[in-house]
Protein backbone atom coordinates (compact mmCIF):
# COMPACT_ATOMS: atom_id res chain seq x y z
CA UNK A 1 0.00 0.00 0.00
CA UNK A 2 1.44 3.40 -0.99
CA UNK A 3 1.58 6.28 1.46
CA UNK A 4 -0.94 8.23 -0.64
CA UNK A 5 -3.54 5.52 -0.04
CA UNK A 6 -2.64 4.82 3.61
CA UNK A 7 -5.03 5.41 6.47
CA UNK A 8 -2.32 7.32 8.33
CA UNK A 9 -2.09 9.88 5.53
CA UNK A 10 -5.88 10.21 5.48
CA UNK A 11 -6.07 10.82 9.24
CA UNK A 12 -3.22 13.32 9.09
CA UNK A 13 -5.10 15.24 6.40
CA UNK A 14 -8.40 15.17 8.33
CA UNK A 15 -6.57 16.41 11.44
CA UNK A 16 -4.83 19.13 9.42
CA UNK A 17 -8.15 20.20 7.86
CA UNK A 18 -9.81 20.39 11.29
CA UNK A 19 -6.82 22.32 12.66
CA UNK A 20 -6.98 24.79 9.76
CA UNK A 21 -10.72 25.24 10.17
CA UNK A 22 -10.44 26.01 13.89
CA UNK A 23 -7.48 28.36 13.34
CA UNK A 24 -9.58 30.24 10.79
CA UNK A 25 -12.44 30.47 13.29
CA UNK A 26 -10.19 31.46 16.20
CA UNK A 27 -8.23 34.06 14.25
CA UNK A 28 -11.48 35.89 13.60
CA UNK A 29 -12.10 36.39 17.34
CA UNK A 30 -9.58 39.20 17.93
CA UNK A 31 -9.58 40.53 14.36
CA UNK A 32 -13.17 40.83 13.12
CA UNK A 33 -14.56 43.15 15.82
CA UNK A 34 -11.89 45.77 15.10
CA UNK A 35 -12.33 45.53 11.34
CA UNK A 36 -16.12 45.63 11.64
CA UNK A 37 -15.98 48.81 13.72
CA UNK A 38 -13.73 50.42 11.10
CA UNK A 39 -16.37 49.59 8.49
CA UNK A 40 -19.10 51.21 10.58
CA UNK A 41 -20.65 48.19 12.29
CA UNK A 42 -22.57 48.60 15.55
CA UNK A 43 -22.13 46.10 18.41
CA UNK A 44 -25.40 44.45 17.37
CA UNK A 45 -24.16 44.10 13.79
CA UNK A 46 -20.89 42.60 15.02
CA UNK A 47 -22.87 40.05 17.03
CA UNK A 48 -24.92 39.16 13.96
CA UNK A 49 -21.72 38.80 11.94
CA UNK A 50 -20.35 36.24 14.40
CA UNK A 51 -23.69 34.43 14.61
CA UNK A 52 -24.03 34.14 10.82
CA UNK A 53 -21.34 31.43 10.91
CA UNK A 54 -23.80 29.12 12.65
CA UNK A 55 -26.50 29.65 10.03
CA UNK A 56 -24.62 27.95 7.22
CA UNK A 57 -22.99 25.47 9.61
CA UNK A 58 -26.43 24.14 10.54
CA UNK A 59 -28.01 24.30 7.08
CA UNK A 60 -25.13 22.78 5.09
CA UNK A 61 -24.07 19.90 7.38
CA UNK A 62 -26.77 17.36 6.50
CA UNK A 63 -26.75 18.01 2.72
CA UNK A 64 -22.94 17.79 2.70
CA UNK A 65 -23.02 14.46 4.51
CA UNK A 66 -25.73 13.06 2.27
CA UNK A 67 -23.83 14.17 -0.84
CA UNK A 68 -20.65 12.46 0.34
CA UNK A 69 -22.60 9.23 0.97
CA UNK A 70 -23.90 9.23 -2.59
CA UNK A 71 -20.76 10.37 -4.40
CA UNK A 72 -17.40 10.22 -2.62
CA UNK A 73 -15.64 11.66 0.41
CA UNK A 74 -12.78 13.22 -1.53
CA UNK A 75 -14.68 15.63 -3.77
CA UNK A 76 -16.77 17.32 -1.04
CA UNK A 77 -13.87 17.75 1.39
CA UNK A 78 -11.68 19.27 -1.34
CA UNK A 79 -14.57 21.59 -2.14
CA UNK A 80 -14.93 22.49 1.54
CA UNK A 81 -11.28 23.47 1.84
CA UNK A 82 -11.48 25.48 -1.39
CA UNK A 83 -14.48 27.30 0.13
CA UNK A 84 -12.47 27.95 3.30
CA UNK A 85 -9.63 29.42 1.24
CA UNK A 86 -12.14 31.62 -0.61
CA UNK A 87 -13.72 32.78 2.66
CA UNK A 88 -10.40 33.79 4.19
CA UNK A 89 -9.46 35.70 1.04
CA UNK A 90 -12.77 37.53 1.27
CA UNK A 91 -11.97 38.46 4.87
CA UNK A 92 -8.49 39.62 3.87
CA UNK A 93 -9.69 42.03 1.17
CA UNK A 94 -13.21 42.94 2.35
CA UNK A 95 -14.00 46.62 2.09
CA UNK A 96 -17.63 46.60 3.28
CA UNK A 97 -19.89 44.82 5.76
CA UNK A 98 -21.78 42.81 3.08
CA UNK A 99 -18.46 41.26 2.02
CA UNK A 100 -17.68 40.36 5.63
CA UNK A 101 -21.07 38.69 5.98
CA UNK A 102 -20.52 36.80 2.72
CA UNK A 103 -17.14 35.59 3.97
CA UNK A 104 -18.56 34.51 7.33
CA UNK A 105 -21.39 32.57 5.68
CA UNK A 106 -18.99 30.77 3.34
CA UNK A 107 -16.73 30.02 6.30
CA UNK A 108 -19.62 28.35 8.15
CA UNK A 109 -20.43 26.20 5.12
CA UNK A 110 -16.78 25.20 4.75
CA UNK A 111 -16.66 24.22 8.43
CA UNK A 112 -19.71 21.99 7.94
CA UNK A 113 -18.22 20.14 4.98
CA UNK A 114 -14.76 19.71 6.52
CA UNK A 115 -15.96 18.20 9.78
CA UNK A 116 -18.81 16.08 8.45
CA UNK A 117 -16.99 14.51 5.53
CA UNK A 118 -13.72 14.19 7.45
CA UNK A 119 -15.27 12.08 10.20
CA UNK A 120 -17.32 10.10 7.67
CA UNK A 121 -14.05 9.25 5.92
CA UNK A 122 -12.57 8.07 9.23
CA UNK A 123 -15.66 5.89 9.81
CA UNK A 124 -15.16 4.38 6.34
CA UNK A 125 -11.51 3.53 6.96
CA UNK A 126 -11.50 2.35 10.59
CA UNK A 127 -13.26 -0.37 12.56
CA UNK A 128 -15.56 0.62 15.45
CA UNK A 129 -12.92 -0.39 18.02
CA UNK A 130 -10.40 2.01 16.40
CA UNK A 131 -12.50 5.12 15.84
CA UNK A 132 -12.21 6.46 19.37
CA UNK A 133 -8.43 6.61 19.13
CA UNK A 134 -8.60 8.45 15.81
CA UNK A 135 -11.29 10.86 17.04
CA UNK A 136 -9.07 11.68 20.03
CA UNK A 137 -6.16 12.50 17.74
CA UNK A 138 -8.26 14.81 15.58
CA UNK A 139 -9.75 16.55 18.64
CA UNK A 140 -6.24 17.13 20.00
CA UNK A 141 -5.40 18.96 16.77
CA UNK A 142 -8.42 21.20 17.29
CA UNK A 143 -7.45 21.89 20.91
CA UNK A 144 -4.02 23.04 19.72
CA UNK A 145 -5.76 25.29 17.19
CA UNK A 146 -7.95 26.77 19.93
CA UNK A 147 -4.81 27.54 21.95
CA UNK A 148 -2.81 29.26 19.25
CA UNK A 149 -5.45 30.64 16.88
CA UNK A 150 -6.36 33.88 18.69
CA UNK A 151 -2.69 34.60 19.47
CA UNK A 152 -1.66 34.05 15.85
CA UNK A 153 -4.54 36.21 14.68
CA UNK A 154 -3.73 39.09 16.99
CA UNK A 155 0.01 38.97 16.30
CA UNK A 156 -0.34 38.79 12.51
CA UNK A 157 -3.00 41.52 12.57
CA UNK A 158 -0.64 43.88 14.41
CA UNK A 159 2.27 42.92 12.16
CA UNK A 160 0.57 43.15 8.78
CA UNK A 161 -2.96 44.45 9.12
CA UNK A 162 -6.11 42.64 8.06
CA UNK A 163 -4.58 40.91 5.06
CA UNK A 164 -1.83 38.92 6.78
CA UNK A 165 -3.74 36.68 9.25
CA UNK A 166 -6.32 35.58 6.72
CA UNK A 167 -3.88 35.00 3.86
CA UNK A 168 -1.95 32.80 6.31
CA UNK A 169 -5.06 30.65 6.77
CA UNK A 170 -5.66 30.68 3.01
CA UNK A 171 -2.20 29.16 2.56
CA UNK A 172 -3.02 26.44 5.11
CA UNK A 173 -6.28 25.65 3.30
CA UNK A 174 -4.48 25.41 -0.05
CA UNK A 175 -2.00 22.95 1.47
CA UNK A 176 -4.95 20.88 2.67
CA UNK A 177 -6.52 20.95 -0.80
CA UNK A 178 -3.27 19.70 -2.34
CA UNK A 179 -3.03 16.92 0.23
CA UNK A 180 -6.55 15.64 -0.37
CA UNK A 181 -6.06 15.79 -4.14
CA UNK A 182 -3.05 13.49 -3.68
CA UNK A 183 -4.94 11.15 -1.32
CA UNK A 184 -6.23 7.95 -2.85
CA UNK A 185 -9.57 7.26 -1.18
CA UNK A 186 -11.08 3.78 -1.64
CA UNK A 187 -14.54 3.79 -3.20
CA UNK A 188 -16.73 2.40 -0.42
CA UNK A 189 -20.10 3.23 -1.97
CA UNK A 190 -20.78 -0.41 -2.76
CA UNK A 191 -20.12 -1.32 0.90
CA UNK A 192 -22.73 0.99 2.36
CA UNK A 193 -26.48 1.16 2.06
CA UNK A 194 -27.45 4.75 1.38
CA UNK A 195 -30.79 5.48 3.02
CA UNK A 196 -32.97 8.60 3.28
CA UNK A 197 -31.88 11.23 5.78
CA UNK A 198 -35.10 10.77 7.77
CA UNK A 199 -34.33 7.08 8.31
CA UNK A 200 -30.99 7.90 9.91
CA UNK A 201 -32.47 10.64 12.08
CA UNK A 202 -35.25 8.29 13.31
CA UNK A 203 -32.74 5.73 14.59
CA UNK A 204 -33.09 5.95 18.41
CA UNK A 205 -29.36 5.70 19.13
CA UNK A 206 -28.48 8.31 16.51
CA UNK A 207 -31.17 10.69 17.75
CA UNK A 208 -30.07 10.20 21.38
CA UNK A 209 -26.44 10.89 20.48
CA UNK A 210 -27.48 14.07 18.67
CA UNK A 211 -29.51 15.24 21.68
CA UNK A 212 -26.51 14.70 23.95
CA UNK A 213 -24.31 16.67 21.55
CA UNK A 214 -26.71 19.64 21.65
CA UNK A 215 -26.39 19.76 25.45
CA UNK A 216 -22.61 19.33 25.40
CA UNK A 217 -22.13 22.11 22.86
CA UNK A 218 -24.54 24.36 24.75
CA UNK A 219 -22.60 23.72 27.97
CA UNK A 220 -19.24 24.69 26.50
CA UNK A 221 -20.53 27.73 24.63
CA UNK A 222 -22.66 28.86 27.57
CA UNK A 223 -19.74 29.09 29.98
CA UNK A 224 -17.34 30.88 27.63
CA UNK A 225 -19.10 34.28 28.02
CA UNK A 226 -20.80 33.66 31.38
CA UNK A 227 -17.73 32.41 33.22
CA UNK A 228 -15.70 35.27 31.75
CA UNK A 229 -18.28 37.76 33.00
CA UNK A 230 -18.41 36.13 36.43
CA UNK A 231 -14.62 36.14 36.82
CA UNK A 232 -14.39 39.77 35.77
CA UNK A 233 -17.36 41.19 37.69
CA UNK A 234 -17.26 39.08 40.86
CA UNK A 235 -13.53 38.48 41.25
CA UNK A 236 -11.98 41.37 39.32
CA UNK A 237 -9.92 39.08 37.07
CA UNK A 238 -8.76 40.85 33.89
CA UNK A 239 -9.18 39.69 30.28
CA UNK A 240 -5.60 38.43 29.91
CA UNK A 241 -5.85 36.13 32.92
CA UNK A 242 -9.32 34.99 31.85
CA UNK A 243 -7.77 34.01 28.53
CA UNK A 244 -5.19 31.95 30.42
CA UNK A 245 -7.98 30.04 32.18
CA UNK A 246 -9.39 28.90 28.84
CA UNK A 247 -5.91 28.38 27.39
CA UNK A 248 -4.85 26.00 30.17
CA UNK A 249 -8.08 24.05 29.64
CA UNK A 250 -7.25 23.74 25.94
CA UNK A 251 -3.80 22.38 26.80
CA UNK A 252 -5.33 19.84 29.15
CA UNK A 253 -7.88 18.59 26.62
CA UNK A 254 -5.23 18.39 23.89
CA UNK A 255 -3.31 15.98 26.09
CA UNK A 256 -6.34 14.03 27.32
CA UNK A 257 -8.34 13.58 24.09
CA UNK A 258 -6.16 10.76 22.67
CA UNK A 259 -6.34 8.99 26.05
CA UNK A 260 -10.12 9.29 26.09
CA UNK A 261 -10.27 8.02 22.51
CA UNK A 262 -8.33 4.87 23.36
CA UNK A 263 -10.50 4.37 26.43
CA UNK A 264 -13.62 4.61 24.26
CA UNK A 265 -12.25 1.82 22.07
CA UNK A 266 -11.65 -0.36 25.15
CA UNK A 267 -14.87 0.14 27.13
CA UNK A 268 -17.23 1.11 24.29
CA UNK A 269 -18.04 4.53 22.88
CA UNK A 270 -21.64 4.53 24.10
CA UNK A 271 -20.70 3.58 27.66
CA UNK A 272 -17.93 6.18 27.86
CA UNK A 273 -20.21 8.87 26.43
CA UNK A 274 -22.70 8.17 29.23
CA UNK A 275 -19.92 8.22 31.83
CA UNK A 276 -18.60 11.49 30.37
CA UNK A 277 -22.04 13.12 30.51
CA UNK A 278 -22.42 12.13 34.17
CA UNK A 279 -18.94 13.43 35.01
CA UNK A 280 -19.44 16.68 33.07
CA UNK A 281 -22.80 17.27 34.74
CA UNK A 282 -21.30 16.62 38.16
CA UNK A 283 -18.45 19.04 37.44
CA UNK A 284 -20.71 21.94 36.41
CA UNK A 285 -21.85 22.95 39.94
CA UNK A 286 -18.23 22.90 41.10
CA UNK A 287 -17.67 26.05 39.03
CA UNK A 288 -19.69 27.92 41.66
CA UNK A 289 -16.87 27.19 44.13
CA UNK A 290 -14.48 29.47 42.24
CA UNK A 291 -13.15 32.07 44.68
CA UNK A 292 -9.78 33.05 43.20
CA UNK A 293 -7.76 32.96 40.00
CA UNK A 294 -6.01 29.70 40.90
CA UNK A 295 -9.30 28.00 41.77
CA UNK A 296 -10.77 29.27 38.49
CA UNK A 297 -7.97 27.58 36.55
CA UNK A 298 -8.24 24.31 38.48
CA UNK A 299 -12.02 24.01 38.44
CA UNK A 300 -12.54 25.05 34.82
CA UNK A 301 -9.79 22.70 33.64
CA UNK A 302 -11.54 19.91 35.56
CA UNK A 303 -14.93 20.75 34.03
CA UNK A 304 -13.53 21.01 30.49
CA UNK A 305 -11.63 17.74 30.92
CA UNK A 306 -14.79 15.92 32.02
CA UNK A 307 -16.76 17.35 29.10
CA UNK A 308 -14.02 16.18 26.74
CA UNK A 309 -14.67 12.58 27.86
CA UNK A 310 -18.19 12.80 26.46
CA UNK A 311 -17.28 14.82 23.36
CA UNK A 312 -14.48 12.56 22.14
CA UNK A 313 -16.39 9.35 22.78
CA UNK A 314 -19.59 10.74 21.24
CA UNK A 315 -17.75 11.25 17.95
CA UNK A 316 -16.93 7.53 17.90
CA UNK A 317 -20.42 6.63 19.12
CA UNK A 318 -22.17 8.40 16.26
CA UNK A 319 -20.36 6.19 13.74
CA UNK A 320 -21.08 3.13 15.90
CA UNK A 321 -24.79 3.99 16.14
CA UNK A 322 -25.11 4.38 12.38
CA UNK A 323 -23.24 1.14 11.67
CA UNK A 324 -25.06 -0.96 14.28
CA UNK A 325 -28.41 0.12 12.87
CA UNK A 326 -27.39 -1.49 9.59
CA UNK A 327 -26.99 1.86 7.88
CA UNK A 328 -24.02 2.95 5.80
CA UNK A 329 -24.77 6.66 5.77
CA UNK A 330 -21.88 7.89 7.90
CA UNK A 331 -22.05 11.23 6.07
CA UNK A 332 -25.65 11.80 7.17
CA UNK A 333 -24.84 10.63 10.70
CA UNK A 334 -21.99 13.09 11.11
CA UNK A 335 -24.03 15.73 9.33
CA UNK A 336 -26.63 15.34 12.07
CA UNK A 337 -23.84 15.49 14.66
CA UNK A 338 -22.66 18.79 13.22
CA UNK A 339 -26.20 20.19 13.13
CA UNK A 340 -26.62 19.25 16.79
CA UNK A 341 -23.31 20.90 17.66
CA UNK A 342 -24.32 24.04 15.76
CA UNK A 343 -27.67 24.22 17.56
CA UNK A 344 -25.90 23.97 20.89
CA UNK A 345 -23.43 26.69 19.94
CA UNK A 346 -26.25 28.99 18.88
CA UNK A 347 -28.51 28.35 21.86
CA UNK A 348 -26.01 27.94 24.70
CA UNK A 349 -24.79 31.54 25.04
CA UNK A 350 -28.30 33.00 24.68
CA UNK A 351 -29.77 30.64 27.29
CA UNK A 352 -26.80 31.14 29.61
CA UNK A 353 -27.06 34.92 29.43
CA UNK A 354 -30.81 34.78 30.08
CA UNK A 355 -30.42 32.57 33.15
CA UNK A 356 -27.34 34.36 34.49
CA UNK A 357 -29.15 37.69 34.44
CA UNK A 358 -32.12 36.26 36.35
CA UNK A 359 -30.74 33.69 38.79
CA UNK A 360 -27.01 34.41 39.04
CA UNK A 361 -23.99 32.24 38.43
CA UNK A 362 -24.34 29.75 41.30
CA UNK A 363 -27.98 28.92 40.63
CA UNK A 364 -27.25 28.69 36.91
CA UNK A 365 -24.70 25.94 37.55
CA UNK A 366 -27.14 24.07 39.78
CA UNK A 367 -29.96 24.34 37.24
CA UNK A 368 -27.85 23.25 34.29
CA UNK A 369 -26.15 20.23 35.86
CA UNK A 370 -29.28 17.99 35.76
CA UNK A 371 -29.74 18.82 32.07
CA UNK A 372 -26.29 17.40 31.31
CA UNK A 373 -26.65 14.34 33.55
CA UNK A 374 -30.10 13.55 32.13
CA UNK A 375 -28.52 13.00 28.71
CA UNK A 376 -26.71 9.96 30.12
CA UNK A 377 -30.11 8.44 30.92
CA UNK A 378 -31.36 9.34 27.43
CA UNK A 379 -28.48 7.37 25.92
CA UNK A 380 -29.10 4.48 28.31
CA UNK A 381 -32.79 4.33 27.36
CA UNK A 382 -32.01 4.43 23.65
CA UNK A 383 -30.40 1.00 24.05
CA UNK A 384 -28.40 -0.68 21.34
CA UNK A 385 -28.73 0.87 17.90
CA UNK A 386 -31.64 -0.58 15.96
CA UNK A 387 -32.69 -0.16 12.36
CA UNK A 388 -35.63 2.25 12.16
CA UNK A 389 -38.94 0.95 10.96
CA UNK A 390 -39.81 1.96 7.39
CA UNK A 391 -42.40 4.65 6.95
Amino acid sequence: MSFRSSRTFAVALVGFAAFTDIVAYAIAIPVLPDLSRRLGASPTMIGLLFASFGVTLVTVSLPAGALSDRTSRKGPIVGGLVALAAATLLFAFATSLPWLFAARLVQGAADAVTWVVGFALIADLYRPDERGRIAGMVMSATSVAVMIGPSIGGWLYEAGGMTLPFTFVTALAVIGVAGFILLRVPDTRSDREVVPVAAVVRTPAVAACAAAVVVLAATLSMYEPILSLHLNVSLGIGPAHIGYVFGVAAVATAILNPIYGRLADRVGARRLTMIGLALAGGAVPMLSLISSYSSAVALYVFQASMAAVAITSSLAYMGEAVAQAGLGSFGVGYGLYNVAWGIGLLGGPALGGFLYERVGFTRLTLLWAPCVISMAFVLARSGAARRPEPV
